[in-house]
């Protein structure tokens, strides 16, 4: 039987964890129904109780909402609301999911995607976003959290879609088209900590919470059997009532459990057995960089190092968490051929070593970005690159991010050059909110230039909702005629044409300047000035036998607000435009056609 309550013979069934409370009782709006104690759980049933009924459980002297409750329209401590998921139309009977290689991940907050902040607002857009060439949506967390606007992350009520957004059924028919114009559609979720406001789990029982804490409060105790039942079901529930496509779990490093079987192994195995023959994506961020989670039922890991080190060479920024990156073009292309940056060796920042070796591990593993949530929020006052870097070396790190075989993700609005802010934003009681902005702040001063009286005074109210509104996109950014969207629009349709697989290789050829060989592909990216010299001797620039190279693409097309691309070979030299990036694809007619060599140095000519 499952947890939480589900419509069944005209009435509703119920069934809860509270091992401390001897008595529960269900409290309908025309009659209460004592539970009966079955174990560690109180379960009952409840004649003639319609769907869209509320109700809540009276515990102690509390009425308390549903812990696994499907809906709370009137916040996390209204009464929760009888749902019945097998009431929705379903129209993507055909849909299979996207294969592993294919994704391309987009991070979308629905709250600021436009200004309704709705599912069915966010609908509307989807047909764009895939014309694009976005296979993957990843929803920021939906848990219903306290307050009118939040990032997410601080969800108490782990099975209810937010409110704000709209119904169950409106998110069942977001996901149903976006099904339809072949876009998957993955869901954050968050197992390792509840938010500060709105939380009535710990009531329900203080075995949810650790005595560990995590940097957002209380750690969740796996070992606990109604904990480890909420997390493993909730990660079955997505993909079985909502039908998508997979999770991304939120800081795994901190979700710790000593069980035999650790609670990821359990929920990941839970998720693919709901997904049936659907395939699904299970993606996870882990600071520490914990290659073995690969090994434990996630399909890819965020690869920050790639960010940080991106981040350094298209900004210069080198302070906080970026301290030990250095933006050089090996560090890229070390990125992009072996993923984590750290795998063992000393991390000076946190002065131990931090990561795990990547070897044998598929490059499509790991997902590559510039920007994301955090990054956006973190590294100064929510300006996006577009405002903190230079264009021509945004869409030469572009060309780097979408042609790599790791599996690319964008931030939303990155793909039309947005230029509204994003900052961290939470709307919770008035009691919260000056430990609130002292904590940002504090996490804000890591950088020195954040940490001067100026800047920390400069900072925005993350409690403020001027803060939240300021982050809202603007919708009419969205038009295939725009420069940055054709810049995307045509790197992921090469991306889709001739994937990169794990045969690639990268050569340093100037200081700022580095070739990445993706089998018969060459990719040049020049992040300096012009870069001209005589051919280098290095291997990876030899065309195959009989061909030359034809420019492909390059990022200083005009179509993106670029200034062109003379020839980069010839018979003298190798030249690559300031702040560029170039495609070349083997052309039997580029062949170059020299005169007869001159002698060697090891040969004296023979006169006639």
């Amino acid at each position: 039987m499952p947890i939480g309550a589900e419509p069944i013979d005209r009435g509703m069934r119920v069934r809860v964890w509270a091992p401390t409370h001897p008595r529960v009782t269900l409290v309908l709006e025309d009659r209460e129904v004592p539970l009966n104690a079955d174990g560690e759980y109180h379960t009952g049933f409840a004649p003639d109780v319609a769907v869209g009924a509320r109700y809540r459980f009276r515990v102690g002297d509390q009425l308390l909402p549903d812990p696994a409750s499907r809906f709370q329209p009137e916040g996390p401590l209204g009464p929760s609301v009888l749902v019945d998921p097998a009431a929705f139309r379903w129209t993507d009977g055909a849909w299979r999911g996207i294969p592993a290689a294919r994704h391309v991940l987009y991070e979308l907050h629905v709250g600021t995607f436009t200004p309704a902040g709705t599912y069915a607002a966010a609908a509307e857009h989807l047909p764009f976003l895939a014309d694009v060439g976005i296979t993957t949506l990843e929803l920021m967390p939906l848990h219903e959290c306290a307050g009118r606007y939040n990032w997410g992350y601080d969800g108490v009520n782990l099975f209810a879609p937010g409110h704000h957004h709209g119904t169950p059924d409106d998110l069942r028919r977001f996901v149903d088209r976006a099904h339809a114009c072949g876009l998957a559609v993955i869901l954050d979720v968050v197992y390792n900590h509840f938010g500060p406001a709105g939380n009535t789990m710990f009531t329900w029982s203080p075995r949810y919470k650790h005595t560990r804490q995590t940097d957002w409060g209380e750690a969740l105790d796996f070992a606990s059997p109604g904990t480890r039942e909420l997390v493993v079901e909730n990660a079955a529930y997505w993909i079985r009532e909502f039908h998508l496509d997979g999770l991304r779990l939120d800081a795994t490093q901190a979700i710790q459990d000593d069980s035999p079987e650790h609670v990821i192994v359990a929920l990941a195995r839970a998720a693919r057995a709901a997904a049936g023959d659907r395939t699904i994506f299970l993606v996870g961020e882990n600071e520490p960089q914990d290659s073995s989670l690969l090994d434990g039922g996630l399909d890819a890991l965020w690869n920050d190092d790639f960010h940080h080190t991106a981040r350094v060479a298209l900004t210069g920024l080198v302070e906080g968490y970026l301290h030990d990156y250095r933006g050089t073009p090996q560090e890229l292309i070390s990125a992009v051929e072996r993923g984590f940056l750290y795998q063992g060796q000393l991390y000076p920042w946190q002065h131990s070593p931090r990561g795990t070796p990547t070897r044998g591990i598929a490059r499509n593993r790991f997902v590559h970005f510039l920007e994301n949530h955090d990054q956006v929020a973190n590294l100064g006052f929510g300006e996006r690159l577009a405002d903190v870097a230079d264009p021509a070396t945004i869409r030469a790190m572009t060309a780097l991010l979408l042609l790599s075989p790791e599996l690319p993700m964008l931030f939303q609005g990155q793909e039309t050059g947005a230029r509204q802010r994003w900052h961290f934003f939470v709307d919770h009681e008035e009691a919260l909110h000056a430990p609130i902005r002292t904590g940002r702040a504090r996490f804000c001063a890591q950088f020195p230039r954040l940490a001067t009286p100026e800047a920390q005074a400069a900072l925005v109210d993350p409690c403020s909702e001027a803060t939240f509104r300021r982050c809202i996109l603007d919708p009419g950014d969205r038009r295939l005629d725009h420069p940055v969207v054709a810049l995307h629009r045509d790197l992921l349709r090469l991306r889709r044409e001739a994937p990169a697989g794990d045969d690639v290789a990268g050569a340093v050829l100037a200081e700022r300047t580095f070739a990445l060989r993706f089998g018969d592909r060459l990719l040049l990216v020049n992040l300096g000035a012009t870069f001209a010299q005589a051919v280098v001797p290095e291997p990876l620039l030899a065309p195959p036998p009989g061909t030359g190279w034809h420019v492909a693409w390059s990022s200083e097309d005009p179509r993106y607000g670029g200034h062109g691309t003379p020839p980069p070979f010839d018979r003298v030299r190798l030249a690559l435009p300031a702040r560029s990036a170039v495609l070349f694809v083997p052309d039997p007619a580029a062949s170059l056609r020299l005169d007869p060599p001159p002698p060697s140095g090891d040969t004296v000519p023979v006169e006639p």
